[in-house]
């Protein structure tokens, strides 16, 4: 029997939590480091949301012998100084608070490894508002091929027969590709890392521009996808 609730998928970089410089600022001191060219921060900032491996080839042209360095590096300085530098965007936690007081389900689904993902939340005191975590392996060279879609696939099998829709939050059109593909709309945040009409051109269902209009605009996707009955 399936649960009338709703589930809202919740990105985690750009969506939850502003890096605050710290990935971009991280890639560039990680690539240098490696002895290869530091992109333009236009080009930085595009690499804030796909998975990391992806973004090096597609956006750096990290070569294939270099990517397990470059990784490495990043992802030192992310531990070292990156998460405390990190702060959820305003008013977005007590969102995720009034979505689950109405009764919904709420998840995280990032490209991020899964184990920094949850120590990510952790250190900013968020891990406690989700009743999942969703992420890429630890071994990022085991990410699927379609990144963004297993993970939500993966978001959504875990919650089967409790929910009877569901909706994803997030920043990138890859947020859109990957809920789209699994038969789930996607709400486009504003705030994040997006250039100005990718949300719309990928599809989103809605844009929101502050963490208040949120609700709102989750359960209307909700209810135009076929929800029915309480939150």
């Amino acid at each position: 029997m399936t649960d009338s609730r709703l589930l809202v998928l919740f990105d985690l970089d750009g969506t939850l939590v502003d890096p605050a410089g710290s990935i971009t600022g991280g890639i560039a001191s990680a690539l240098a480091a490696t002895g290869l060219p530091v992109p333009a921060e236009a080009e930085l900032q595009r690499m804030v949301g796909p998975a990391l491996k992806e973004s090096l080839i597609s956006i750096a042209g990290v070569p294939e012998n270099l990517l397990d360095a470059v990784i490495t590096r990043y992802r030192a300085g992310y531990r070292e100084t990156g998460m405390a530098e990190s702060r959820p965007y305003p008013g977005i936690a007590e969102v995720v608070s009034e979505l689950r007081d109405a009764g919904a389900l709420v998840a995280v689904a990032t490209q991020k490894p899964e184990p920094i993902a949850r120590q990510l939340l952790a250190v900013q005191q968020l891990d406690s508002l989700f009743d999942s975590i969703h992420g890429s392996p630890a071994d990022e060279r085991l990410a699927a091929p379609d990144g963004k879609v297993s993970i939500i696939r993966a978001a959504l099998d875990a919650h089967a027969g409790e929910y009877s829709a569901a909706v994803m939050v997030g920043d990138r059109s890859h947020d859109v590709h990957g809920s789209t593909a699994n038969g789930v709309p996607c709400i486009g945040v504003a705030w994040g890392f997006a250039p100005d009409g990718e949300l719309e051109a990928a599809g989103a269902a809605a844009v929101v521009h502050s963490a208040h209009e949120l609700p709102q605009a989750v359960y209307a996707a909700a209810d135009r996808a076929g929800a029915h009955g309480t939150v």
